[in-house]
């Protein structure tokens, strides 16, 4: 289009100038209504052309060009429909796309999830009908803010029950999660509270761990959510959503252990997991059948967000300062002489058998020094496109 004589940026009274470019902004919102209404005639009488213009008019987003991560266990997000699986074409270049698949080996992620702490949960040892077993505290302190959403959380996870934590030395994380490890419990869960607000959700899977520390935002109770529905005692349906990496399959079931095996469906309860650029979007949900062909959604609440900081192996350490130094041993080297009045190896077992006979539960000892498996860091994140669950 040529250049007129006007154009606003060459007229010099301000008053013209803003009518002129009122006025072309005008026509141009015109001019495009007019081509979106012949687009949406043409695409009523061909569905096929709209099927086209919307798998042609692909927006970019982070998550769909989110950096290759060679732990994801899924195909790449980056790859068309049509194109497959992953690819790479350069080893070197891991954004360069095209080739053979890139995926991990079936095997590799069977060996992960079989070897995994939570590999008995989902081995079918335990009863579907009882549900886990979850103490729910918090951080020394508390309020009553926190306390109304710990109240919400028992009402969440069917087999929850909350205690109030004491106060006093003696109570560290690690030694409630040891005396609830001894006590039947099968996870712990500590809501941290600062500036009078909760903050912080520490998970422990139990006996032995693994626990994850997750900051917590955005909490809405059920009283401020409009139009809420009524929780139930019914089993509900865990759906976990974008959990793609190596990490995020551990995340996401970790999260399926706080519920039972076997949902019950009679109850219409979902309970949704939402994995979005590593933010996770807890939200609560009823169905609403409204005909047979058509299904609506009733928030039941809360809801709140999770971004992951850590994760640790085993238990939370509780480190005991004020315990003596064990005295300097050496080695020389020469084998010591058997005690005639040690026993062997068959009274040894003999022995560990008639105890655990006498005390089936076996006392779990929180450890003295954390080891993180992975840990949330600033210079992890090189670009806004990386993610990690």
């Amino acid at each position: 289009m040529p250049t007129s004589r006007f154009e606003p940026s060459s007229i010099k009274n301000k008053v013209k100038r803003e009518e002129i470019a009122r006025k072309q902004k005008k026509a141009k919102r015109q001019d495009k209504l007019q081509r979106r209404l012949a687009q949406a005639k043409v695409e009523t009488n061909d569905p096929l052309a709209k099927k086209k213009r919307l798998a042609q008019n692909v927006p970019r987003t982070l998550d769909n060009t989110r950096e290759y991560d060679p732990s994801i266990l899924t195909a790449n997000p980056n790859a068309e429909p049509e194109a497959g699986p992953s690819t790479i074409a350069n080893e070197n270049d891991p954004t360069s796309y095209s080739g053979q698949p890139v995926e991990q080996p079936q095997d590799e992620s069977a060996a992960d999830l079989a070897a995994d702490p939570f590999a008995a949960y989902f081995s079918g040892e335990f009863d579907p009908s009882v549900p886990p077993k979850v103490l729910i505290t918090t951080s020394p302190k508390a309020t009553r803010v926190t306390y109304d959403f710990c109240d919400e959380l028992v009402g969440v996870f069917p087999g929850a029950e909350f205690i109030r934590r004491k106060k006093g030395k003696g109570f560290e994380v690690g030694r409630i999660a040891g005396w609830a490890a001894n006590r039947g419990y099968s996870h712990l869960m500590v809501v941290n509270e600062d500036m009078k607000k909760p903050n912080a959700i520490t998970m422990v899977y139990l006996p032995d761990g693994p626990t994850a520390y997750f900051k917590l935002t955005s909490i809405e109770l059920s009283q401020k959510i409009s139009g809420h529905a009524r929780a139930t005692a019914h089993f509900p349906e865990l759906v976990l959503n974008g959990f793609v990496t190596r990490l995020g399959h551990t995340v996401g079931r970790l999260f399926q252990t706080f519920f039972p095996p076997m949902p019950e469906f009679q109850g219409r309860q979902v309970v949704t997991l939402h994995n979005q650029r590593d933010f996770l979007f807890f939200r609560r949900h009823r169905y609403a059948f409204r005909s047979p062909e058509k299904v609506a959604l009733q928030e039941i609440g809360p809801r709140f967000t999770l971004k992951l900081r850590y994760i640790k192996k085993g238990l939370p350490a509780v480190k005991n300062l004020g315990a003596p130094s064990k005295p300097l041993q050496f080695d020389d080297g020469e084998a010591e002489p058997q005690d005639a009045d040690m026993p062997d190896a068959q009274e040894q077992e003999q022995e560990a058998a008639n105890s655990s006979q006498n005390y089936p539960r076996k006392e779990v000892v929180p450890p003295t020094e954390d080891e993180y498996l992975w840990m949330w860091k600033p210079d992890l994140e090189t670009t806004r496109r990386t993610f990690f669950l």
